[in-house]
């Protein structure tokens, strides 16, 4: 399943699968809402936070690679889910001040994302403002020389534990997207409090209150008023690769159907000599193949600097297949290992649990179609 991959790209996921195997596997698989500070450790230890960026692995970060998140995320999350995740809130939560914040910012923030030391949360939604991202309303009110965070955010990646966070607050009323700037906020600012919330598969995710929390214009994220291009940035780099979080679930739910499938014995032959059986898993074979597809050529139009229309439609296709067929690849692997795959701690309950929010965060399945149309539209 390598295909389009070069020989370095081959060689790179060859590299993460046996860290993820030897040090992740068997790992915990997620049992609590608050920041995994021992698993961010180990995998900053063993470099896999840096693998979030582009560039030399010895360098500090400057960027990121479309293609290397996508494959990083992918090979994680057949071994551990939990740690996929942990390091993919890292990447959302950090992106926005690697590649919009000032110096000053970058430099003290981001050494600890990398190693691990530091937690970073994405904080744009609200309660009002979910799909309808633009609509939302966490006020900035001027203040001297900077401005007072008032409002509430929900949703937001690793809070309220983050030790810091990218925060999308509107500054000029009533204009929608082009009135939101991102801020760079400490997660111990004073008047910044927040509380966990308690979702089907335990993740780090909670609610932020913002009370008067100040901000300077060095915390400013790129330009007054121009937050929301650097939260749409940072979508269309992360969306190819939440669908390729989905690809890495749905290989793990498939590679385990086709196991299952051989080994069990019906009517005194393997259960895959049923045509209906096997008919099932060419499906979610070929759904998964296409799911993968879709995501390396997101991934690429974003690495090889295509028009900004392009590949926002094309990490909207990628979200959209890859998490819709991850749905289904691990739903038919439940159905074929029946009973046994509810236990609590099989591994297919598990993903059953995880593979459901990936079609709605970063924007829901719906909105996917919406901006493919969009773009179709526009020729």
């Amino acid at each position: 399943m390598s295909f389009a991959l070069t020989p370095t790209q081959r060689a790179y996921v060859e590299r993460v699968r046996a860290l993820a195997q030897t040090d992740l596997s068997g790992g915990p698989q997620g049992d609590s809402d608050r920041v995994d500070r021992e698993l961010l450790g180990t995998l900053g230890r063993l470099g896999l936070l840096r693998g979030l960026f582009g560039g030399e692995p010895d360098e500090p970060p400057r960027d990121a690679a479309a293609m290397q998140l996508c494959l990083l995320r992918e090979t994680i999350a057949t071994v551990n889910t939990h740690a996929e995740t942990a390091l993919a809130l890292q990447g959302l939560g950090s992106y926005p001040i690697l590649q919009a914040g000032a110096p000053a910012a970058v430099e003290r923030w981001m050494p600890g994302v990398v190693s691990g030391d530091v937690a970073a949360g994405f904080a744009l939604s609200e309660a009002g403002a979910g799909s309808d991202a633009a609509a939302l309303a966490l006020r900035a009110e001027p203040d001297g020389e900077g401005w007072r965070l008032s409002g509430e955010k929900t949703w937001i990646s690793n809070a309220p534990d983050a030790d810091v966070y990218t925060v999308f607050a509107r500054t000029t009323p009533d204009t929608r997207a082009r009135g939101v700037t991102a801020f760079v906020v400490a997660g111990d600012a004073e008047g910044l409090a927040g509380e966990p919330i308690d979702l089907l598969s335990p993740h780090p995710i909670g609610r932020l209150t913002f009370d008067g929390v100040r901000v300077e214009r060095s915390d400013v994220l790129g330009e007054v008023d121009k937050g929301f291009a650097v939260a749409m940035r940072t979508l269309d780099l992360f969306r190819p690769s939440v669908g390729a979080f989905a690809v890495g679930m749905a290989q793990a739910a498939l590679d385990a159907a086709l196991a299952y499938a051989n080994e069990r014995q019906v009517h005194g032959a393997p259960l895959i000599e049923q045509q209906s059986v096997a008919h099932t898993l060419a499906e979610m074979a070929t759904r998964l193949q296409a799911s993968r597809l879709l995501v390396y050529a997101a991934a690429s139009a974003y690495d090889d600097g295509a028009d900004a229309r392009h590949i926002t439609t094309s990490a909207a296709m990628a979200k959209l297949h890859a998490t819709e067929a991850a749905q289904y690849v691990v739903d038919q692997a439940v159905q074929l290992h029946g009973a046994r795959a509810l236990q609590r701690g099989h591994l297919l309950e598990q993903l059953y649990r995880d593979v459901r929010a990936p079609r709605i965060y970063e924007g829901a399945s719906e909105v996917q179609r919406t901006i493919v149309a969009r773009g179709l539209g526009k020729g």
